[in-house]
């Protein structure tokens, strides 16, 4: 059920709830409660959107600054081929009339429409081909000796992305053949018949959502979340110069050049130690390093660090393991960098999904190995052996998070994003 609104609850909540719960009733009530302006449609001739399905950086909103800020509404649906065999021309000629659907009928921004489609090596397996060797798309897999994640395997994953909850909801329906206009486009193809959902993942980012809806399980009652905050661990997330470029994780070679690894993990966050009994300097320890801590140098949630975390400033992470006994997440991720630069792209964001505090860790990059590199990295595991840490105390953020679920996907160009062969020409 969608909150009351009788009873206080902030238009950012209710719009969250409308999303975690979806379908037609919901889409209604978001539609007459959220302040959506007069979207206009997207635009008639598409021959100009970008080759990369992720190319989303240049119509981002951006931050005082200049990092991008992602869109606050998410909707991850996954979804398998409904046919016998391999999928027809027939079949991509209906799924990539239902994508087009949805780019005319809005924008390509933040405050419009973004989304991606994906599919795992599952999907490809079907087929006598195999991937090129150009593209790294491994298996999903535990990465950490403490971790028992579920290997998601659905044939594809369409992660759907807006400032407005209404728009991430119209999409979906559309997409599941429940809609068939969108922002006054008339959505012509039904790809139900195609694509059948086998599950659901949603979830927001930005000030004030995590604030306004932490009355969840792994989150202590006292509403410790910070109203400023963009994500449940009370910290600024996303810098700039902490992120790799969107050059950086695209494919440059083969027939699926200028597309992207995806890699998807579900995480249950457990934060009653991280605010109870932690205090706020420990707390910038373990996100940042200790010399943050004491320094002072993180003012609130962080903003004030501008485009970077400011790692420059804290000694590697051997040093702080063995001196301080305490690691900070950011440190360890120096470790996986190149050209001064990380090798991931993140567009991760928080979930309530089960009414649990949650975290749809999303990321983009080169190679499957990328993602294990960077993993690796905040693992720690060379640290604890090494130092007073431990496999996961003091070892950054490690304690405060399970892995329940976990994918790996390509993301196409967008010219092969609709039920793709394995080596298209």
């Amino acid at each position: 059920m969608l909150p009351r609104t009788d009873r206080g609850v902030s238009r950012r909540a209710f719009v969250k709830a409308a999303v975690a719960i979806g379908g037609g009733s919901a889409l209604a009530a978001c539609t007459a409660r959220e302040e959506t302006p007069d979207l206009s449609q997207g635009p008639d001739d598409l021959s100009g959107f970008p080759a990369r399905q992720h190319a989303w950086n240049d119509v981002l909103d951006l931050d005082d600054a200049d990092n991008h800020l992602g869109p606050r509404h998410r909707v991850l649906l996954y979804l398998d081929y409904a046919g016998d065999g391999t999928p027809t021309d027939a079949d991509r000629r209906t799924v990539e009339r239902a994508f087009r659907g949805l780019e005319h009928a809005y924008p390509r921004s933040n405050d419009g429409l973004l989304f991606t489609v994906s599919y795992s090596s599952a999907y490809f397996d079907r087929f006598d081909d195999s991937l090129p060797k150009s593209v790294d798309l491994a298996a999903p897999k535990a990465l950490t000796p403490f971790e028992e994640p579920t290997l998601d395997t659905p044939d594809a994953v369409v992660h759907l992305a807006s400032d407005y909850g209404s728009v991430v909801l119209g999409a979906e329906q559309a997409l599941l053949g429940e809609q068939d206009e969108l922002n006054g486009v008339a959505i012509e193809t039904d790809p139900g018949g195609v694509l059948e959902r086998t599950d659901r993942r949603t979830g927001f980012v930005g000030d004030g959502l995590p604030a306004d809806n932490q009355d969840v399980d792994g989150i202590p009652d006292s509403e410790p979340v910070p109203d400023d905050a963009p994500l449940y661990m009370g910290f600024k997330s996303g810098f700039d110069k902490n992120q790799a470029t969107e050059d950086r994780v695209t494919i440059r070679s083969g027939p699926f050049a200028e597309g992207s690894i995806q890699q998807i993990s579900k995480i249950r966050l457990h934060l009653d130690q991280w605010y109870d009994q932690d205090s706020r300097s420990q707390r910038v320890s373990k996100m940042f390093c200790p010399a943050h801590a004491e320094s002072g140098a993180v003012e609130g949630v962080g903003a004030n660090l501008g485009n970077a975390s400011g790692m420059d400033d804290c000694a590697p992470a051997e040093t702080a393991a063995r001196e301080s006994g305490v690691v900070g997440h950011s440190q360890k991720m120096v470790q996986a960098r190149e050209n001064d630069r990380p090798i991931i792209l993140r567009r991760d964001f928080d979930s309530t999904d089960g009414d649990d505090a949650g975290l749809h860790f999303l990321s983009l990059q080169r190679t499957t190995e990328d993602f294990t590199r960077t993993r690796d990295a905040m693992n720690g595991t060379d640290l604890a052996s090494e130092s007073a840490l431990g496999q996961k105390n003091n070892n950054g953020i490690l304690q405060y998070m399970s892995v329940t679920n976990r994918g790996n996907y390509l993301v196409p160009p967008r010219a092969h994003r609709a039920l793709p062969v394995p080596q298209p020409t």
